[in-house]
């Protein structure tokens, strides 16, 4: 029988604190975000692959600080801090980056999530490198076994979906090390299991993991 009740496949994500989980790959991380407002120099940087959670980990730390997120082309000049910068290493205003570090003490912070750590990253600004050696890091790591088995498992239960109890280990095994990832397969699965009126089980993972490998484009 289908599930009773039919939820939407597209989903606002959650960024509060509470739904993110900490294990080893990012527990230490976690606490270097925590520790604000004592950052040194009054500067973090959060770094990480895609889908490991910077972004989650950022907005959770900017409703707590009240944080202005900036945005490309504003003039930094006219906003207050505490601050948060979404993908600093591209950065185009190199210039404005440098001016929120050297403010960032005196305006309550500066967080900035990048995908590498600020010394990789290519500088114009002589001053800037300076400025960027001497930022401490935060470092996120793919997200672990634990962290995508309980990703995975909030997002069944979100779904009204109750898989069997193998569902989880195989595709632990098998999907991408990621939470964008992991929330775009339990989509998947639960359209297909509507679809097809069929339980989540082993045999419908597999199947739906088949046609992926073999068709990716028709999948997000």
């Amino acid at each position: 029988m289908a599930r009773q009740l039919r939820l939407p496949l597209q989903r606002e994500t959650s960024h509060e604190r509470g739904d993110f989980i900490v294990s080893a790959a990012n527990g230490e991380a976690v606490r270097l975000v925590d520790a604000w407002p004592n950052w040194p120099g009054g500067c973090l940087a959060l770094c990480g692959p895609a889908g490991s959670g910077k972004t989650h980990l950022a907005e959770a730390w900017a409703r707590r600080a009240a944080a202005t997120q900036v945005r490309p082309g504003e003039d930094v000049s006219a906003l207050c801090g505490p601050f948060l910068i979404e993908d600093a290493d591209a950065w185009p205003d190199q210039e404005a980056l440098f001016h929120l570090i050297n403010r960032a003490p005196l305006e309550g912070g500066l967080l900035f999530t990048s995908r590498q750590r600020p010394v990789a990253w290519l500088v114009k600004v002589p001053d800037l490198r300076s400025r960027l050696n001497a930022i401490t890091v935060a470092e996120l790591d793919e997200p672990d076994d634990d962290i995508l088995g309980q990703v995975i498992l909030k997002l069944f239960r979100e779904r009204n979906i109750k898989p069997t109890d193998d569902v989880l280990p195989f595709l632990l095994r098998r999907i991408e090390r990621s939470i964008p990832a992991a929330r775009d397969l339990v989509a998947l699965i639960d359209e297909t299991a509507d679809a097809e009126q069929r339980p989540v089980s082993r045999a419908l993972v597999r199947q739906i993991l088949e046609i992926e490998a073999e068709t990716p484009d028709l999948f997000p």
